[in-house]
Parts: C-alpha cells; sequence; structure tokens
C-alpha cells in the first residue's frame, strides 16, 4: 500500500540536526528537480525579501519564513514526519505510533511537497515555505515543473498494490495515476454526512485518523475493493464508486456524522 499525503502549510522547526543531504533522500530520480526547485528559492529568498514574498504568496506577517528558505542548504535538518505538523499529521499522530505501525508508516507514507516533490516521513528535511502553487520566476509553475519526473518515478514506486490518495487538488495535480496503476487507486472524500459537504479542517482530520486506522491495524488492502471493506471493518462508513472504464481510478467518500 502506498499512501499519498499533502504537506502542511505550517511546520516545525528545523531543530539543530545535520543539515540537509538532497542525496540522501528517497525516490533519487526527482534529485535534478529538487535541486533546481531548492537553488533558485535560496537564491530568490536570499534576494529581494519583498519580490520572494510575493512569489511565495506570504503575507507581512510570514516575512520570516523568507529568511528561513534562505538558509535551506545549511539548516539543521529532522524526518519528514516531524517537519508536518497541522490538522492531518495531528491526527495520524505519527510519534505515537507503536513500532510495527511506525514500520508500516515508513514503508508506505510518500508526502508530496512543492520543493521536494515527494518524501518519505523519514527523509531528513530542514523546515520550508514552497507551495505546489508556487510559480518560481525560473522554473515556472511548480505543480508543471514537477510532472515529468513524477511521470517516470512514481509507477515504479507505485509498486503492484493499493495506492490511496489523500492529496489536495494542487499536489494531486504534480502526478496523476495513469494506466494500469490508476485501476488500483482510489482517491478519498470525507464528507459531512447530514449535509454531504466537505468542510476542510475535517476533512484533514478524518483523514489523518483514516490513515492512523490503517497503519495501527496493520490492515494491507491489495487494491480499492479491499480498502473498503477494511475502512468497513475499522468502523468507517464508505460509499465507493468503481472507475466506469480502464485508466481511471475509484472514488471513495466517507461519511462522519459528527464535525470535529
Amino acid at each position: 500500500m502506498l499512501v499519498l499525503l499533502p504537506p502542511s502549510e505550517g511546520k516545525a522547526s528545523s531543530g539543530r540536526g545535520a543539515p540537509l543531504s538532497p542525496e540522501s533522500l528517497s525516490l533519487p530520480g526527482l534529485t535534478a528537480a529538487r535541486e533546481a526547485v531548492l537553488t533558485e528559492l535560496v537564491e530568490l529568498c536570499a534576494g529581494d525579501e519583498d519580490k520572494a514574498r510575493e512569489v511565495l504568496g506570504l503575507s507581512e506577517g510570514l516575512r520570516g519564513e523568507v529568511a528561513k528558505n534562505a538558509e535551506l542548504r545549511t539548516a539543521g535538518a529532522r524526518p519528514a514526519g516531524e517537519i508536518y505538523t497541522g490538522v492531518l499529521y495531528d491526527s495520524l499522530g505519527l510519534a505515537s505510533l507503536d513500532t510495527a505501525a511506525k514500520r508500516r508508516a515508513a514503508r508506505s507514507l510518500l508526502v508530496f511537497s512543492g520543493l521536494w516533490g515527494a518524501v518519505r516521513v523519514t527523509d531528513r528535511i530542514p523546515s520550508y515555505r514552497c507551495s505546489m502553487g508556487v510559480k518560481l520566476p525560473g522554473l515556472g509553475a511548480l505543480g508543471a515543473h514537477w510532472r515529468t519526473p513524477m511521470a517516470s518515478v512514481l509507477p515504479e514506486v507505485a509498486g503492484s498494490g493499493l495506492v490511496l490518495d489523500l492529496r489536495s487538488a494542487a499536489y494531486a495535480a504534480a502526478w496523476k495515476p495513469k494506466g494500469e496503476v490508476a485501476g488500483r487507486t482510489a482517491s478519498v472524500r470525507v464528507l459531512h454526512a447530514p449535509t454531504r459537504k466537505v468542510v476542510s479542517h475535517f476533512n484533514k482530520a478524518t483523514k489523518g485518523r483514516i490513515v492512523r486506522s490503517l497503519l495501527t491495524s496493520g490492515a494491507e488492502p491489495k487494491g480499492p475493493a479491499e480498502l473498503v471493506e477494511a475502512l468497513k471493518d475499522l468502523g468507517y462508513v464508505v460509499e465507493a464508486q468503481a472507475p466506469a472504464k480502464s485508466g481511471q481510478s475509484w472514488s471513495l467518500d466517507v461519511l462522519v456524522d459528527e464535525v470535529h
């Protein structure tokens, strides 16, 4: 099982660990694309602060994020699972997983990123600010920048098992499963059952709980149909729509009564 996650806008501080070692990151096929983004981002943020803030879409109150980006090559690095915070990651609670669940997390979770493309939760990265929606002056839109390298790397990473896609739209644009990979991919929405509406905070929290439930239960669904049954066994109310034709992914709606 491969679980595709969005990053979080908010991130923990880099800490005092050893600095970034780009060649040590997972998915080495993304190294050149990562280096291109990293180089331009550092140069941008080390130069005109106002221009960098405009490009990154940062408010005056987030001016400090520019200085942080300028020091990405020398800042301390920590496992990505410790860097990413926010609602989804709070609900996932990686730090409190038991040993077996942590091993499954290291093997199955992949976090998408405007800067790194995608990383494992065990990859050591510094804290940064660069969403997939950013358009850098030199490289252009990051979503488009990542499509070509992702198209060659991700199918191999996906292997032959289930792909559970929990990404938001901006990050999903960087890689869209195709062909037979799409047929074993399930995209999930979380809906408030009485209204059938998606609520952002509620959506993220429930997705974090879903991933935690799968990791702690040891469930290993082989495909979308098995995922539906696994989630039902774990107490979730799920409505599934199988693809109408080959090359399309499954759509799963998880219905929850309480918004919290």
